[in-house]
C-alpha cells in the first residue's frame, strides 16, 4: 500500500522501541520502570484546567439555559433504572475496578423491536465466593416505551467479572447470539429461539481465559460465517489483600497522576494479547491468531476493535483501539490473512506522532466521499483524533483541523459513534465520558469523575459542538463506559443506550423536532453471505448526495449497535439510488419506494415492500 516517507521513518523508529516493561504475572509493576510523562494512561502530558462560568470543571459544567433538545434520559421511565452497575470498591485501587462495562443492542426474540442487554461487573467478594455476584441484565422492549428484566428466563446473567458484549448471528439459524468477554472465562449464548440461551463457550472454544474486553464480529476469510476477533487487555491476578483498598504498590512510578497516588496502570502492567476465532461452521471455533497475523506479540493493551473495509476492497479490515499503546490497523490480504498497516496508514498514533490511551472507536464516511473515517477516544489531557480517510487504506488526523480537538481535551471518552441524528443526511459524532480516578474530584485539574456525554453536529461537512441544555440528556453527569445506539422505539430516530460505572444506565431517547425523512435497512445475507450481514455496505443517494453505510458488529467500547442501517435524508422524499455491496462481493441494485419505513432487504431478492 503506498505510504509516506516522513511515516515509513517514523514507523521505523517506533517500532524499535516499543518494547513493553515485561512485569510479574502478579498484575505488578517492575521496579524502576519509567513512566510516561503524566503516568497512568495519560499519554498527552498535564493541561490547564477548563473552567465554566461557574468554576466548574467543564466536564461537569458548560451547561446553557435554552438551545435546541436533542436526548432525554428516560432509562427509569422505561424500566432501566432496575439494573445497578457495580464493580469493585468505591477507591478504585486496582485497574480492574476502572474498565466498566458494556451494552449490546439487538432483538433476540425476533420480534422487530430493539432489546438491551447490560453487562455487569462484580466484586472482591463475589469472586471469593462470600458474597452474591452482581448480574448482567437483558430487557426485553414492550413497543411501548418501556422494557421488562427478562434475564432469569433467559438465562443470560453472565455472574462473572463482565466487561463487554456484542452480538450477531454466528451459526446462521437467523437468531441473534451474544459473546460477553470477561474478566476471566468469557461467555457465548446462544439463542436457543425461545427467549432463552445456553452458554456453548467451552464446547466452541471461545471461552478467552483471561482478561478479555471489546470484541467484533465479522467474515475475515469471505466463508460466509461469522468470525470473532477479541482484544486482551492486562494480564492481572486479584489481590490476595483482605482490604483492596489500599494497594501495596502505590508509590511506585505507575500509580500516581500529576504527583497524586492512583490505582497502578496500565502502563507498568503485562499486556494481554488478542485472539482471532474462526468459525468452523459446526458450532466451534480454531484459534487462528497467528496464522492470520493479528496474534498482537507486543501484547499492548487493547480496549475495542472493530472489522470493517477501509480501504474499499470489499473485504473487512481490523482495528483495535489501544490503551497508552499504538493501536492496530490490520488490512486484509483477502486469503486469510491481515497485513500490519498500523504505522504505515497513519492510525497507529496522532498527529504528533504519540500513541494515545484509546478507549473506543467510532467510524462512519461523514464526508460522503464513500471512504470510513475514524474516531478514537482517549484519556483526559489528551484531545480525541478524528482520521480522515484519505484512500487506499490511508488516514490523516485532520482534529485540530476540524476545531474539534481542544474541546475534547478534559474529558475521558469511552463508547463513541457515528449516526445522523436529527436525519440531515450528515453523520454526527456522540461520544461518552467518564474518569477512572476518584482523585480527580479533589484536584483542581479541570475535569471530573462524573462527565456529561459530547455530541458533535455535522453541518454539511462542518462540525460543531450542540451546547448541553440544563435538564436534557446531554447535561446529565455519569462515569459512562459501554454505548450503544439504534432505533429503539421504531420511529426513525436513532437513540443511545450507555452503561455506566456503578450506577444506573441511561436511555437517551432521540426527541429531537425534526421532520426530516429518513429510512433502515435490515439486511439479510443467503448463499455465501453471512445471516445477519455483517460487513456489507449501502451506498444510497438522494437529496443530491451519496450516503455510506456499514453493517458492524462491534467498535465503540465493549458494545454492539444496531445491525439495521439507518440513513437520514433530509427534506427529499424520494431515493434515487440504493446500491448493496454484501459482504460476498454481490453488487445488487435495490429500489426503494418509500421513506420514513424499516425495509427488510433479503440478498439476491430485493426490499420487501
Amino acid at each position: 500500500m503506498p505510504f509516506t516517507l516522513t511515516r515509513l521513518l517514523l514507523a521505523t523508529c517506533l517500532l524499535s522501541g516499543t518494547a513493553l516493561a515485561q512485569t510479574p504475572q502478579s498484575g505488578k509493576p517492575v521496579e524502576g520502570s519509567q513512566p510516561a510523562a503524566s503516568s497512568g494512561s495519560s499519554t498527552g502530558g498535564a493541561h490547564t484546567p477548563v473552567l465554566d462560568a461557574q468554576r466548574r470543571p467543564i466536564t461537569a459544567g458548560g451547561f446553557v439555559k435554552t438551545g435546541p433538545v436533542i436526548f432525554q434520559d428516560i432509562a427509569e421511565k422505561a424500566g432501566l433504572a432496575s439494573f445497578h452497575h457495580k464493580v469493585g470498591t468505591a477507591e478504585k485501587s486496582y485497574i480492574i475496578e476502572t474498565l466498566g462495562s458494556g451494552v449490546a443492542l439487538l432483538d433476540y426474540d425476533n420480534d422487530g423491536w430493539l432489546d438491551i442487554y447490560l453487562v455487569n461487573g462484580s466484586t472482591y467478594e463475589a469472586q471469593k465466593g462470600t458474597a452474591a455476584p452482581p448480574h448482567a441484565a437483558l430487557f426485553h422492549n414492550n413497543h411501548d416505551g418501556t422494557f421488562t428484566d427478562v434475564t432469569e428466563k433467559a438465562g443470560v446473567a453472565n455472574e462473572r467479572w463482565g466487561i463487554g458484549a456484542v452480538s450477531a448471528d454466528y451459526d446462521n439459524d437467523g437468531w441473534p447470539d451474544i459473546f460477553v468477554s470477561n474478566y476471566g472465562k468469557s461467555r457465548l449464548y446462544h439463542n436457543n429461539h425461545d427467549g432463552t440461551f445456553t452458554d456453548v463457550a467451552q464446547k466452541a472454544g471461545v471461552t478467552f481465559d483471561g482478561w478479555a474486553t471489546g470484541a467484533t464480529w465479522g467474515d475475515y476469510d469471505g466463508d460466509g460465517k461469522l468470525d470473532l476477533f477479541v482484544p486482551g487487555y492486562v494480564h492481572f491476578e486479584m489481590p490476595e489483600s483482605k482490604n483492596p483498598g489500599k494497594p501495596a504498590e502505590a508509590n511506585l512510578a505507575f500509580c500516581s497522576f500529576r504527583g497524586v497516588a492512583t490505582m497502578c496502570g496500565p502502563h507498568g502492567l503485562k499486556g494481554e494479547s488478542d485472539k482471532l476465532f474462526h468459525n468452523n461452521g459446526d458450532g466451534t471455533f480454531t484459534d487462528a491468531s497467528e496464522k492470520a497475523g493479528v496474534a498482537d506479540k507486543r501484547a499492548y493493551y487493547g480496549l475495542a476493535s472493530l472489522f470493517i473495509d477501509v480501504n474499499g476492497d470489499g473485504k473487512p479490515d481490523l482495528l483495535v483501539a489501544n490503551d497508552s499503546t499504538p493501536n492496530y490497523l490490520y488490512l486484509n490480504k483477502g486469503d486469510g490473512t491481515f497485513e500490519d498497516a498500523s504505522y504505515a496508514s497513519g492510525y497507529a498514533l496522532n498527529e504528533g506522532g504519540r500513541e494515545t490511551a484509546s478507549m473506543g472507536i467510532a467510524a462512519g464516511d461523514y464526508l460522503h466521499n464513500g471512504r470510513i473515517d475514524l474516531y478514537n477516544t482517549t484519556f483526559s489531557d489528551d484531545y480525541k483524533p478524528l482520521y480522515h480517510n484519505d484512500g487506499d487504506g490511508n488516514f490523516t488526523d485532520v482534529s485540530f483541523q476540524m476545531g474539534i480537538a481542544e474541546p475534547t481535551v478534559p474529558f475521558l471518552g469511552w463508547g463513541t459513534a457515528f449516526f445522523d441524528y436529527d436525519n440531515d443526511g450528515w453523520l454526527d459524532l456522540f461520544t461518552g465520558n467518564g474518569h477512572v480516578y476518584p482523585q480527580v474530584d479533589r484536584n483542581n485539574w479541570g475535569t471530573s469523575f462524573k462527565q456529561r456525554v459530547l455530541l458533535i453536529h455535522n453541518n454539511k461537512g462542518k462540525l460543531e459542538f450542540v451546547p448541553p441544555v440544563e435538564g436534557t440528556g446531554l447535561a446529565k453527569l455519569q462515569a459512562a463506559r459501554g454505548l450503544a445506539f439504534g432505533d429503539l422505539f421504531n420511529n426513525g430516530r436513532v437513540d443511545v443506550v450507555t452503561n455506566n460505572l456503578d450506577d444506573t444506565p441511561s436511555l437517551f431517547q432521540n426527541v429531537t423536532d425534526t421532520k426530516h425523512h429518513w429510512i433502515e435497512l435490515k439486511l439479510q445475507g443467503t448463499g455465501k453471505s453471512n445471516r445477519d450481514a455483517v460487513g456489507a455496505s449501502v451506498l444510497l443517494t438522494a437529496n443530491g448526495f451519496t450516503q455510506r453505510g456499514d453493517v458492524i458488529a462491534g467498535g465503540s467500547f465493549a458494545s454492539s449497535p444496531d445491525k439495521r442501517v439507518h440513513f437520514g435524508l433530509g427534506d427529499a422524499t424520494a431515493i434515487d439510488k440504493c446500491e448493496i455491496q454484501w459482504p460476498d462481493g454481490t453488487k445488487e441494485t435495490i429500489k426503494l419506494e418509500a421513506v420514513d419505513k424499516i425495509v427488510t432487504v433479503v440478498e439476491g431478492q430485493g426490499a420487501a415492500h
